[in-house]
């Protein structure tokens, strides 16, 4: 077992579409290397992820959520149909109906209640009519996670209270400020990167916003990042680069989790955990 600083130890997910399976490596990476957080926070895909990681933090329920990932279908977290599409040109709200994520979430989470989870867990999501970010650590953990993960025009908000809230991202891209208000003294950051190595633009509406919502995370994540750093110690695992994949496509799960562990394993024998380094990787580069 890795010794933790002095105070607490943070696992923090960003977002990133179909490239959170990248975060599912990196996972698997860390915890076989012995690191473990005393709580996580995570918005967007990154809540899902930090929240099934919250409800079994161990290899076992990590290889779980991998093969989760890998039986991902497109049609499941994004059903386009007709009446959807013919809904734009009237008043709805959304692209996609969120009901297959909703299912998914609920029928694979072992839990009901954030507090319930086995490690501390704080979703973060985004007040939709004024923009603040909001932090949801209890509470029915399936409208949390749904929340967090609303990206705005693709998702319908989701009511919360007496709030509506929107995709995590939106507010705080990687919610490392979050993290160090509750208390964290050391993070671990688990960013999932954007397509470097595309060579031609997204052919798709939805594609094109993932794309570049990845982009702005990536980029927003820097800033917060040099903010942070006399904060808190800031470890930031590297994410994958090249990516040369769209974050609207599932298919290709496997074969991400697979190069992010060996990445991050790579990381962590040259001595990443006791190294303050902001990855260029998520810095404006040309692969």
């Amino acid at each position: 077992m890795q010794p933790r600083a002095n105070g607490q130890t943070a696992f923090v997910f960003a977002g990133g579409g179909s490239f959170g399976a990248i975060q599912v490596g990196m996972l698997q990476a860390l915890v076989a290397h012995g690191v473990q957080p005393d709580f996580v926070v995570g918005a967007s895909v990154g809540a899902i992820n930090c929240a099934y990681f919250a409800g079994n933090p161990t290899l076992d329920g990590i290889d779980r959520l991998a093969q989760l990932w890998c039986g991902l279908k497109r049609s499941t977290v994004f059903p386009m149909t007709f009446s959807r599409i013919a809904g734009l040109f009237s008043r709805s709200p959304s692209l996609v109906d969120s009901s297959g994520l909703r299912e998914l979430i609920a029928q694979h989470l072992p839990y009901s209640t954030l507090e319930q989870a086995a490690l501390p867990l704080h979703v973060v999501a985004t007040e939709q009519l004024h923009g603040r970010p909001v932090c949801l650590s209890s509470g029915p953990a399936v409208d949390a996670i749904l929340a967090s993960c609303a990206i705005p025009a693709i998702f319908p908000p989701v009511r919360v209270g007496n709030q509506y809230l929107i995709d995590g991202a939106i507010a705080s891209n990687t919610p490392v400020t979050t993290a160090v208000a509750l208390g964290a003294s050391r993070l671990i950051v688990l960013p999932t990167g954007y397509a470097c190595a595309l060579s031609a633009p997204p052919t798709s509406a939805i594609a094109s916003a993932l794309h570049a919502l990845n982009m702005l995370i990536a980029h927003q994540l820097v800033q917060d990042l040099e903010l942070m750093a006399d904060r808190a110690e800031v470890l930031t695992v590297p994410p994958l680069c090249p990516l040369a994949a769209s974050a609207y496509d599932f298919s290709r799960a496997h074969e991400l989790i697979d190069r992010a562990r060996q990445n991050t394993r790579h990381w962590l024998e040259d001595g990443g955990l006791h190294q303050q380094r902001i990855p260029g990787a998520l810095r404006p580069h040309v692969d």
